[in-house]
């Protein structure tokens, strides 16, 4: 037996909780740059918002609406997403954190009434965090996500819906579009449809193996799942990650190198940091840039580079000076620059890696510099202490106009009540 636990509007809740004044008002959050809209609350919504509008299309009518927009502000929504996870963790003995958003958590063995349980969970998550949240419960994790749906779509329910009833399981599925089922989208709803499953219904009906055979044993699984058979397990721990990128648009398009390398280095950095928190070495790196590809007046050039380590490692210093070397190699003059992108690759925890015998080996206390480094940023914020060709106020920054204050991980950004 699962629930699924998932922030409601997550960006948009987490703007409102040092806002409260905005409860009752229109709020949309931005992509990088400002560029569309990534989250909207029901006010938003109502007014006919989509998911992914252009904000430069929008804004007018947006200011006419009322509407409040921020830009993204990650700090801020990763350490909300922590808090929300650790009153979670107090309340479930087991928990999948899926998302930045949501959380599975296994009710097996559970004595208590599993919906009086997802009622104090919400009530819970709320008073700590501020952050409304609801529950799905079902006997698997595609009914468990299919509830929590429900959940949030009829008010009604309370937040709360509870599909382990297998009549309330079937009159749900009979009047919801497939297109709702966890891991079915749009292409692959318009494929579904000339065979005559357009409900959520349809699909758990539908002959499992002709599933498998047309579609993907994924498919197939979802399926079963829809009929109450439990086929995908509560993941407790998240594998390591093989790649981690690092990647973003620039603010504003950059001809010159130095700027670039700026941005290089300081993707690298964060990669870095990301790859060191879940124990790994990067045994290679890639390195890309690519100017806008959609502006016909004006030249386009993309290019990549695999960059060589010296030895598998987690060094800052060491990722930044050879993506530093790679960038130098694929840059040309006489374009403008819209992005670059940094992977770390081959990642491999300590001790997986065979060494050579004849190759160059870390700087004595690396590892310990970059644990010191690690707990600085984390305490005092990140950039606190990076590397000298990082500026603090970089021109190369992405645009974030209206992004709000990052009250949990900055000091010198913290509330203040006068």
């Amino acid at each position: 037996m699962f629930a699924l636990i998932d922030c409601n509007s997550f960006y948009a809740s987490c703007e409102r909780v040092y806002r409260p004044w905005l409860d009752a008002v229109p709020v949309v959050v931005l992509s990088n740059n400002d560029g569309c809209v990534i989250a909207r609350t029901r006010e938003a919504k109502r007014l006919g918002i989509p998911m992914g509008a252009p904000y430069f299309q929008w804004r007018d009518q947006m200011r006419e609406w009322g509407v409040v927009c921020f830009s993204s502000n990650y700090e801020l929504y990763g350490q909300m997403s922590a808090r929300v996870m650790t009153t979670l963790e107090e309340m479930f003995p087991r928990l999948e954190v899926y998302s930045i958003d949501e959380a599975f958590a296994d009710l097996t063995g559970l004595q208590s009434d599993l919906v009086e349980l997802g009622r104090e969970a919400r009530a819970r998550v709320l008073l700590w965090t501020g952050i409304p949240v609801g529950v799905g419960i079902g006997p698997t994790k595609t009914l468990a996500k299919l509830a929590n749906w429900a959940a949030k779509t009829w008010r009604k329910s309370e937040g709360v819906i509870d599909l382990r009833d297998p009549s309330r399981r079937d009159r749900l599925l009979q009047m919801t579009d497939v297109s709702e089922v966890w891991g079915v989208g749009r292409r692959l709803t318009a494929r579904l449809q000339p065979l005559g499953i357009k409900t959520a219904w349809d699909l758990a009906q539908y002959d499992p193996v002709s599933l498998r055979r047309q579609f993907s044993v994924v498919l197939e699984k979802t399926a079963r799942e829809l009929r109450g058979i439990s086929w995908l397990q509560l993941e407790e721990a998240v594998p390591p990650r093989q790649i981690i990128c690092s990647s973003k648009m620039f603010g504003a398009r950059v001809r010159e190198l130095p700027p670039i390398r700026e941005a290089v280095a300081a993707y690298v950095s964060k990669a870095a940091e990301k790859m060191r928190a879940q124990g790994s070495l990067a045994g290679a790196l890639q390195v890309a840039i690519r100017t806008g590809m959609h502006n016909p007046d004006q030249p386009r050039y993309a290019n990549a580079i695999n960059c060589p380590l010296p030895y598998p490692t987690d060094d800052t210093r060491v990722l930044a000076a050879a993506a530093i070397r790679g960038l130098d190699a694929i840059y040309r003059p006489g374009y403008a620059y819209s992005k670059a992108e940094v992977l770390l690759m081959d990642l491999r925890q300590r001790g997986e890696f065979t060494g050579d015998l004849f190759a160059a080996s870390p700087s004595p206390g690396a590892d310990r510099l970059m644990a010191v480094i690690d707990r600085i940023n984390a305490r005092e914020g990140r950039g606190t202490v990076r590397l000298g060709r990082i500026p603090a106020a970089p021109e190369w920054a992405m645009r974030r106009e209206m992004m709000s204050q990052r009250y949990t991980t900055r000091w010198d950004e913290l509330m203040v009540v006068r």
